[in-house]
């Protein structure tokens, strides 16, 4: 008996040594992934350029409570993305990193979270090791979580919360961190946080932790971890009155669910085709995880898998309003179900050889016209990309032929030097590329006109990033309004059409830049 209890007390030990091993090595690749070169490019529009300004008149002004834009009210979010960049800043100055550098490091946090959360709703370790290595390397994931964009942390902080769910069926205590993750979720997202609530209240009911429910630490927690949220939103309140629900609710919340905002529409199946569009080489093994989930919808992990995808995927398809970041969410859901796939083919050796193959081998050719395409663009590291592409998803396909389980390992070691070598490269935000690059543009502004200063450009929209990078807000006017602000002796930033159009008599040229000219009145 003594002998007997030695042996299981030394492998608990080995196993949480091996656990505690996984999840550091986890972060740290996942860090690596999210933080390499992370201020090569410039910011983004909108979100980036947006949060950027809002951020640096908090670190300039130091007014924490009441964020503003361009010295008007910021209603549109919550602030808790906006508090980390201000703090950035002061730690390490105003730059593209330190911009992004709460989100992604947020994000990374992703990846051993996912982890946790499999090794409790698998109860085995494979599984979970196998969907945290999917999260890591699937692209939307990783691109996204590197902007400084609010969906990744929302993602992390309800990753959190499952895993507080999970352990709270050992230890009632882990209930306190699921108010405390709720909070943090209204105090990045808002209103998702009724969605996420409601998937992880309807697991919790799945998974017949009702008991939970009774639990004063859960509503302790609860009061607790959404008293900060609250407080804000009373105080937002107070301050702007109706103003701030109508914009923060009405606009930014519910009118998505009715109606296209600013255009952004699209079918029902929108968020398939994002899925198809950035899901290779993962999807190939989705049917079969989802097919497994099935099976398992008894157990933790099926549950938990079924409803979030489900729920969340039909909520978002049904809304009226369609961006593509809006599916993020669903990755750590299909992850899981995807590990666990991979984690039965390489238990049973399972293979479905001739889809694979003719998959990975697809691929392989994709990414050898990739290399002759970046050859001709001369990109030397999406060159390199492509061929690690190519090679990787060449020796997969091979070894699905062999009946080879360590195409998985191949898989996942292929991907992550692909993303490395993307994320190294300036063409990880390929969006930049849409319009006119703004750094030039905004060094002319800077050089010739004084900060806050207000301009007009001929150009079809207004750029948060120019705003940023010009320390001035720049707004698109037509013509007409373009020849009377003029008149005004404001500034004007135009391009080489609306030169020709407007009426220079009295106005100097300041500058060109990128194909647009700087004038004012004399």
């Amino acid at each position: 008996m003594y002998r007997t209890n030695i042996v299981k007390l030394f492998t608990k030990r080995t196993v949480i040594f091996r656990e505690k091993e996984w999840l550091f090595s986890l972060l740290v690749i996942s860090l690596v992934l999210w933080l390499i070169f992370l201020g090569n490019s410039p910011l983004r529009d909108w979100d980036e350029g947006t949060y950027a300004i809002v951020a640096r008149e908090i670190y300039r002004t130091g007014n924490w409570l009441y964020p503003t834009l361009q010295g008007e009210p910021f209603l549109l979010k919550p602030p808790l993305m906006q508090w980390l960049i201000a703090w950035c800043y002061q730690l390490g100055g105003v730059q593209e990193l330190t911009t992004r550098l709460p989100g992604a490091v947020l994000t990374a946090l992703g990846v051993p979270l996912l982890y946790l959360v499999g090794r409790l709703a698998f109860n085995q370790n494979l599984s979970a090791l196998f969907a945290a290595l999917v999260y890591l390397t699937m692209l939307p994931v990783v691109r996204h979580g590197r902007l400084a964009m609010l969906d990744g942390m929302t993602i992390s902080f309800f990753l959190l919360l499952l895993f507080c769910l999970l352990k709270a069926r050992q230890n009632r205590r882990y209930a306190l961190g699921v108010g405390f993750c709720l909070g943090l979720i209204i105090l990045t997202k808002g209103t998702i946080v009724l969605l996420l609530g409601a998937i992880a209240c309807l697991f919790l009911l799945a998974d017949r932790q009702l008991a939970l429910l009774k639990s004063p630490y859960l509503w302790v927690g609860i009061l607790l971890g959404n008293t900060p949220a609250i407080a804000w939103y009373i105080a937002q309140w107070q301050h702007y009155g109706n103003t701030f629900l109508q914009v923060h609710f009405q606009a930014q919340a519910f009118d998505r669910l009715l109606q296209p905002v600013e255009g952004n529409s699209g079918p029902i199946w929108y968020y398939l085709l994002e899925l198809l569009k950035y899901g290779f080489p993962w999807l190939l093994f989705l049917p079969g995880g989802l097919y497994l989930a099935w099976k398992e919808r008894h157990n933790t992990w099926g549950s938990l898998v079924l409803l979030g995808t489900i729920l969340y995927l039909g909520t978002i398809s049904f809304m009226k309003t369609k961006l593509p970041w809006y599916v993020m969410p669903i990755y750590p859901f299909l992850a899981l179900a995807i590990g666990a796939n991979l984690s039965e083919v390489w238990q049973s050796r399972n293979f479905r050889v001739r889809s694979w193959t003719i998959f990975l081998a697809i691929i392989s050719i994709a990414g050898l016209g990739g290399c002759v395409y970046f050859f001709l663009k001369k990109e030397p590291i999406l060159i390199v990309m492509s061929i690690v592409l190519a090679i990787s998803m060449g020796i997969a396909a091979w070894l699905v032929k062999q009946h080879d389980r360590n195409f998985i390992p191949v898989l996942f070691s292929g991907m992550y030097l692909v993303l490395a070598l993307l994320m190294s490269s300036q063409s990880w935000i390929w969006e930049l590329n849409e319009a006119f690059p703004v750094k030039p543009v905004a060094e002319l502004i800077r050089a010739n006109v004084s900060p806050g200063t207000q301009i007009y450009t001929s150009f079809a929209y207004g750029r948060p990033s120019l705003d940023f990078y010009s320390d001035c807000k720049v707004t698109a006017a037509t013509v007409p309004i373009l020849q009377k602000m003029l008149s005004n002796k404001s500034y004007l930033l135009l391009d080489n059409e609306a030169l020709e159009q407007i009426n220079l008599t009295g106005s100097k040229i300041i500058g060109t830049a990128n194909g647009f000219t700087l004038i004012s009145k004399n």
